[in-house]
């Protein structure tokens, strides 16, 4: 499952959805939206975004391991 993680590099929420994943053991692409003006302004009072790229379905902040769980095992939409 590929997933990309929106935030940016001084995001200390940032730091804690990474570290979420990877207790899910799950590999991320991230996405610097500091780099980005168009990102920036799709997600800049929403990082961390974490996204799915098979569907393209989003999951802001705040999230614990649980709704991380329930967002990972979702099928395909």
């Amino acid at each position: 499952m590929n997933i990309v993680l929106f935030g940016t590099g001084s995001c200390h929420l940032c730091n804690q959805a990474e570290a979420l994943l990877h207790s899910a053991r799950v590999t991320v692409k991230h996405v610097d939206i500091a780099e980005d003006d168009a990102l920036l302004a799709r997600y800049g009072a929403r990082i961390p975004v974490v996204q799915r790229v098979d569907s393209g379905v989003e999951l802001d902040w705040p999230f614990d391991e649980s709704a991380l769980g329930e967002f990972l095992a979702q099928s395909n939409i």
